[in-house]
């Protein structure tokens, strides 16, 4: 962990609800009251012209997520978690004002107080480990499956993070999983025509993962492994006489947020090589290594400047990584080659192999389809993009970029949600990630191209297909 401010003002949660009954009567009363509000907004619809129809609708859909998220809020653990994973999902099959606020989840959730957490820290770590350190007891970030507090080992002074697990988070996953599938019905936040079962089985799996604090030592162990001997990145160093199944200990690595205005004000130079650390840390995790830490959260990446040398990148919190299977990446490699060389048939190889479409795909739909993918690469290949979008040396402006608007355009023109199956779980994650990448370079304004980069890490992937 890094320089986090301190949680929000809102008030610490005294007393965590973690028994099934408890929370199951929590979100069956929530989905009483959405209940009798979905009666009422159906019949005042009755009586509303199309266009008022429509922003009643809109505001609606608004409501019903904010009540939602407020509540997953103060349950914490696994049900909140999810709704901020279903937030990944929700563009294929939820209300944009829904998606919208159940992404903010975990943008600012209150902390838990320090009497909550401190048993499973006892019970984690021992009370003969624990007499060696000193840790605040004030959290300096919370999230939905835990909190981090900072800490100091006495007899050398060295700096700590200690995240903790909430009590009972692990265990209610199953319970929160299927009595949240049913909330979100009684809500009308999802279709009824679509089969939901196989999204809430992945986020499952992924909430047992993420839970996994033995897990996430080891994959944060493997990262500093592979990065041991590129100064650009800093990975926390794990120290596992401080760990167990529910605690994690790492060292404290300071750092500032890529939006910190300290960063903003670098040289175009510095911010271009930032980014360019951003890029081909993400080309390397996925076709190279094939392993990905899927979440872009701003939290999980830092910025520690140096102003005699190289500025590096602090990389955090390896719960969501991904191994990514070699034939997917193979497959995936295909559509991106297709699209940069603007081969239809290449494309359609690659997309109907990892199941993004099927054999039935229409026409019409491939055409767009194609047209989508080549207007996604545009920062890959900026001799494509629009000329405001090219500085005088040919790279790329991702901070002026439109380029998600523009995407989007293309498939409502198109209907080709109407084609689109629900993608692979693969393929939700890495443009997770990969937006994730978008937006750390349009926040440090970078001008870059990443032709090269990306032809390189295509060569390489080609080169273990053999």
């Amino acid at each position: 962990m890094t320089d986090e401010k301190q949680p929000s003002g809102k008030p610490s949660i005294a007393r965590l609800k973690t028994g099934s009954f408890e929370r199951n009567f929590a979100l069956a009363r929530l989905g009483v009251g959405a209940g009798a509000k979905i009666a009422v907004h159906s019949l005042s619809n009755i009586f509303r012209g199309e266009v008022s129809k429509s922003e009643a609708d809109r505001d609606f859909y608004s409501i019903q997520a904010k009540v939602l998220a407020d509540e997953l809020g103060q349950l914490k653990g696994s049900v909140m978690k999810a709704g901020q994973m279903l937030a990944m999902f929700g563009d294929y099959f939820m209300p944009h004002e829904a998606v919208e606020v159940l992404s903010q989840l975990q943008d600012d959730t209150p902390p838990v107080a320090w009497k909550q957490v401190a048993p499973q820290l006892r019970a984690s770590v021992g009370a003969a480990a624990l007499s060696e350190l000193d840790i605040d007891e004030t959290p300096m970030a919370a999230a939905s499956l835990g909190q981090a507090h900072r800490a100091r080992r006495k007899r050398d002074g060295l700096e700590l993070v200690v995240k903790i697990q909430y009590p009972g988070v692990a265990d209610a996953i199953n319970s929160d999983i299927k009595t949240l599938s049913r909330l979100l019905y009684a809500s009308r936040l999802t279709p009824k025509n679509i089969d939901l079962a196989p999204t809430f089985a992945e986020v499952r799996e992924m909430l047992q993962g993420e839970c996994d604090y033995v897990q996430e030592a080891a994959f944060t162990e493997d990262f500093a492994k592979r990065l041991a001997g590129d100064s650009r990145y800093v990975v926390p160093r794990v120290l596992r006489e401080y760990s167990g199944a529910r605690v994690l200990t790492t060292t404290y690595e300071r750092g500032v947020s890529v939006s910190d205005a300290s960063v903003k004000a670098l040289s175009q130079k510095r911010r271009d090589a930032l980014g360019m650390n951003f890029v081909e840390l993400f080309l390397t995790e996925f076709f190279r290594w094939g392993l990905v830490q899927t979440d872009p959260h701003f939290g999980n990446y830092r910025v520690r400047l140096n102003e005699q040398g190289q500025d590096q990148l602090v990389l955090l919190d390896f719960g969501a990584t991904r191994a990514f299977p070699r034939r997917f990446i193979n497959d995936y490699a295909q559509i991106v080659f297709g699209a940069l060389e603007q081969d239809q048939v290449c494309i359609r190889k690659g997309a109907e192999a990892i199941g993004l479409i099927g054999a039935d795909f229409p026409p019409a739909a491939m055409q767009a389809f194609a047209a989508m993918c080549e207007r996604i690469v545009e920062p890959f290949d900026p001799q494509r993009a629009p000329d405001a979008l090219r500085t005088s040396a040919g790279n790329y402006r991702f901070s002026a970029s439109d380029l998600p608007m523009r995407v989007s355009q293309i498939a409502a023109r198109n209907a080709l949600t109407l084609s689109f199956r629900l993608p692979p779980r693969e393929v939700v994650f890495l443009h997770r990630r990969l937006g994730g990448v978008y937006i750390a370079l349009a926040t440090l304004a970078a001008e870059l191209n990443l032709r090269k980069p990306l032809d390189a890490a295509l060569a390489d992937a080609a080169a273990q297909q053999k």
